[in-house]
């Protein structure tokens, strides 16, 4: 007989994971990524800092607007609701809490805040508050009517007559 070249052994298919198992293995994954991200401290440090000059509005009901809308993120007088100890949550409201604290804040009035403008403009335009916060179940009374924010923007004007910053602080914004 003549040397015949030899066939290939067929190798053996893989076997595909079915679509159920594949399911299962993403979900698995997910919580598994969920519970590790717990494992990452930032967000969880709820300690709000001394008032050291608080801003006084002089209406009781710019002061509530005030509460309800812009205390949370504006002032160091956050309010932390059960979902801010869950990351990623939590990364994400002490990030939205930093951030507002940083541009204007109601407790720190004896440091540089931004100009009434741009706080004017903000409201104005519905960016404060924002969105996400707004969206929030807790939140629902952060939903400015026209009328609440006319308020809001006087209540500022009148703060900024009457009580004004120690300083104006250029760029940023309320």
């Amino acid at each position: 007989m003549a040397d015949q070249p030899a066939t290939p052994t067929p190798t053996p298919a893989r076997e595909r994971p079915s679509k159920k198992k594949l399911a299962l293995w993403i979900v698995l994954g997910g919580v598994g990524l969920f519970l590790l991200i717990q494992l990452v401290p930032y967000g969880r440090d709820h300690t709000n800092p001394p008032v050291t000059q608080a801003a006084v509005f002089h209406s009781a009901t710019v002061n509530q607007i005030v509460t309800d809308s812009c205390a949370d993120c504006h002032s160091n007088l956050t309010k932390w609701p059960w979902y801010t100890n869950v990351a990623p949550a939590s990364w994400l409201v002490m990030n939205d809490v930093n951030g507002g604290r940083e541009n204007l804040n109601l407790s720190e009035w004896n440091k540089p805040q931004p100009p009434l403008d741009q706080i004017v403009e903000k409201i104005q335009n519905g960016e404060m508050p924002p969105l996400k916060y707004k969206v929030m179940p807790n939140h629902s009374k952060a939903r400015l009517s026209s009328k609440q924010k006319k308020e809001l923007i006087a209540g500022f004007t009148q703060l900024y007559a009457t009580q004004p910053p120690v300083a104006i602080r250029r760029g940023g914004g309320g």
